[in-house]
């Protein structure tokens, strides 16, 4: 395997030095589209977050900074990812709003305990969106949000450039997260693309 191509395939589960390259990159190369995502979200003031496949960290902090009320829980089954995020929300975690763990989206194992759940860049590795999905909608409260937000969406060049680099990586198309999203038992679902960028929003009800 090629130099570039170990740097690409930490994206999905960054581990190590390589890793931790990654993690800085995807926090300054995915600020726009996370920061267009969190715009999308207007009518909702939640007091429990859960940021599933938190990263490096960046998107929890500016969630915290967006709701100053909430306090978030952090989850990635990579511990150098749980390690940045811990480094990148010090300050949150001494203020007990912060808490970062260990888990694996396809057993949460979590019920009813959060108002809102995101998932920035991530859903391309989670192995089955119905069942990641569903153990996302256990872990809402009634009335809980869910919000995606994707870079690519399925059915543009990138994301197929994506699939080619990037080891078990799969752009779902829109079509595909909103019939998952419904059969895990969300409704309310609304979309919306970016209008020059291949950037996709998706929040769902449970």
């Amino acid at each position: 395997m090629g130099f570039f191509k170990k740097i690409m395939n930490q994206t999905r589960k960054p581990q190590g030095f390589l890793g931790g390259m990654m993690l800085d990159g995807m926090n300054n190369g995915h600020a726009k589209v996370a920061d267009w995502g969190l715009a999308h979200l207007t009518t909702i003031a939640p007091e429990k977050i859960l940021e599933v496949g938190c990263g490096g960290g960046r998107n929890a902090y500016q969630l915290l900074q967006k709701y100053p009320s909430s306090k978030l829980t952090a989850v990635d089954y990579s511990e150098t990812s749980l390690e940045k995020t811990k480094q990148f929300n010090s300050e949150m975690i001494k203020k007990g709003r912060c808490n970062v763990q260990k888990g694996d989206v396809s057993a949460l194992n979590i019920d009813e305990q959060y108002d809102l759940a995101t998932a920035f860049e991530t859903i391309y590795f989670w192995p089955g969106l119905e069942k990641c999905f569903s153990e996302v909608n256990k872990a809402l409260k009634p009335g809980g949000t869910f919000m995606i937000v994707n870079e690519a969406t399925g059915d543009d060049q990138a994301s197929l450039k994506y699939e080619k680099m990037v080891d078990g990586m799969k752009c779902h198309t829109v079509n595909e997260i909103e019939s998952a999203l419904s059969v895990a038992g969300f409704s309310k679902i609304k979309t919306d693309r970016h209008e020059s960028k291949p950037w996709v929003t998706v929040i769902a009800k449970k």
